[in-house]
């Protein structure tokens, strides 16, 4: 991916950020993922009192998308920290990692992890979720 596309995708989770409603954790996080169709699909982190309805940025990201007919995407760059402020890298659950293996190639997927715009790793998600279980473990 060229720098300038990663830079606008740390943009847009970085302003998801602000969208986030977590009134438990105050740990606020931003997702941006990227449709092979060009769209980026924005997410933020919806906290639950009762906890277990709480939905990660990354999956309120991919079930808009999803919702909206669209199945193939290239990357996700996720965003977040205490307070609305990225101190370091916020990688996504293992809940997120999973939804992204349903649709996502692990080869080819990018993962962004931000900080800042010139404060970010990229990992394709193979290495964040080997040997994930996927769709044609059903085949």
């Amino acid at each position: 991916m060229e720098k300038s596309q990663i830079q606008k995708l740390i943009r847009i989770a970085a302003e998801q950020m602000s969208y986030s409603y977590v009134p438990y954790s105050h740990f606020h996080v931003g997702a941006a993922l990227l449709g092979k169709n060009g769209k980026i699909y924005g997410g933020c982190n919806i906290e639950n009192a009762a906890y277990t309805p709480t939905n990660c940025a990354e999956r309120t990201a991919f079930f808009k998308a999803v919702s909206e007919g669209v199945r193939d995407f290239t990357a996700i760059c996720v965003v977040g920290g205490k307070d609305g402020v990225p101190r370091s890298y916020a990688p996504p659950c293992g809940v997120c990692r999973q939804v992204m293996r349903e649709f996502c190639d692990p080869e080819k997927f990018v993962i962004i992890l931000a900080a800042g715009p010139e404060d970010y790793e990229t990992f394709l998600l193979k290495d964040l979720l080997p040997m994930g279980f996927g769709p044609e473990n059903l085949d």
